[in-house]
Formats: C-alpha cells, sequence, structure tokens
C-alpha cells in the first residue's frame, strides 16, 4: 500500500514537472500573440480571407522577438543585463533556479555549477545521482532521484570517497533514470574507466 502511494506521488510529481514549462510555454506564446495582434491585422487584412494570416503573422512576430531576444543576451551587456536579472529576481522564483541548471545541460551548455552525472554510495549500494554542488570542505551534496522521476528525490551530503561522477552526457543519465535504471551498465562502466575527453 505505502509503495503504491509512494509510487502515485512520484508519477503525478514528475508529470508536473514536465507538463507546467511546457503549457506554460504555450501559455505565453499565445498571450503574446494576442498582445501582437493589433499590429499586424493590418497586414493580415490585405492577405486573402481563407488563410488564417494573423495567428500566423503573431505567432511569426513574437518568434523574431524571442530570436532578438536571445541574439541580445549572447552580447556582453546582453549577458550582464540577464545576470543581473536573474540575480534580482528569477533566482527568487521557487525553481527556477532549477530548470535553468537542468536547461544548461540538456543545451550542452558547459557550465560549473549544473548538475553532473554520478554514482553515489548509498548504504551498501552504488546509485545513480546528480552532483548538486561541491561544498568548502570537499563534500558533495547530491541528489539522488526517484526512479522513474529524474527532478524528483532525496538530498544527500556525501563525502567525496562516496560519490564517484562519471563521465556520461547529462541526457544519457536521465535516460536511464526515467527507463527505470536501463542502461545502468553504461554508467558503471563510465565510472571504472572513464571515457576519453
Amino acid at each position: 500500500m505505502n509503495f503504491a502511494k509512494k509510487f502515485l506521488i512520484h508519477a503525478v510529481v514528475g508529470g508536473l514537472l514536465v507538463v507546467m514549462p511546457i503549457y506554460l510555454a504555450v501559455l505565453l506564446l499565445l498571450k503574446g500573440m494576442q498582445a501582437v495582434a493589433g499590429f499586424v491585422r493590418p497586414i493580415a487584412l490585405l492577405l486573402p480571407d481563407g488563410l488564417p494570416a494573423e495567428d500566423f503573422l503573431s505567432l511569426l512576430l513574437v518568434l523574431l522577438v524571442c530570436f532578438a531576444v536571445g541574439v541580445l543576451v549572447r552580447t556582453g551587456p546582453g549577458r550582464a543585463v540577464r545576470e543581473r536579472l536573474e540575480r534580482s529576481l528569477f533566482d527568487r522564483l521557487p525553481g527556477y533556479a532549477l530548470f535553468r541548471s537542468l536547461t544548461q545541460r540538456l543545451a550542452g551548455t558547459n557550465d560549473a555549477n549544473a548538475w553532473k552525472p554520478a554514482l553515489a554510495e548509498i548504504e551498501d549500494a552504488l546509485v545513480p545521482a546528480f552532483i548538486v554542488e561541491e561544498l568548502d570542505d570537499g563534500r558533495y551534496t547530491v541528489l539522488v532521484p526517484s526512479i522513474p522521476t529524474p527532478l524528483a528525490g532525496a538530498v544527500y551530503i556525501l563525502a567525496p570517497e562516496r560519490v564517484h561522477p562519471i563521465d556520461v552526457p547529462f541526457t544519457q543519465a536521465v535516460r536511464s533514470i526515467s527507463q527505470w535504471g536501463s542502461g545502468a551498465k553504461d554508467l558503471v562502466a563510465a565510472m571504472r574507466a572513464p571515457s576519453p575527453s
């Protein structure tokens, strides 16, 4: 009974962590399209009536604005503004730092603060984990995810000899966790003999 309850809770939380960002992104996209509809309406009226021109042009304008912002934040001044906004506003939002870190890892961005796949010694077993941070005394804060939900689990602070970083892509570790441990042999092999960089 306890297992069923635990499984149900983890499944719901895991589903929310996948569905909510997608839902919010679609919702923001639709709101953005509504906001710019007035700007594109005169152009849409010039096109044939059978085409959903206003919706298409609104979507195109929102995507162009997103592209422009993306280009701007890659410049030096844009990066400085983004970092200032993150520190003063976004880092106060619950879960923002987590999603930023995971997004950076999934995008392949090399960030020293991003989660790194590892195998952690818990009791007499090795378990898939993510190194969240290294403490000043050399110990690690690790997240041991609940199978099959990579974003939910337990946090441990462990001595460095109990944490074994593995040289596999972040996405491979997440895939193994979300597939009930299938592919864990590759994680163990990466711990024994890290693949050359």
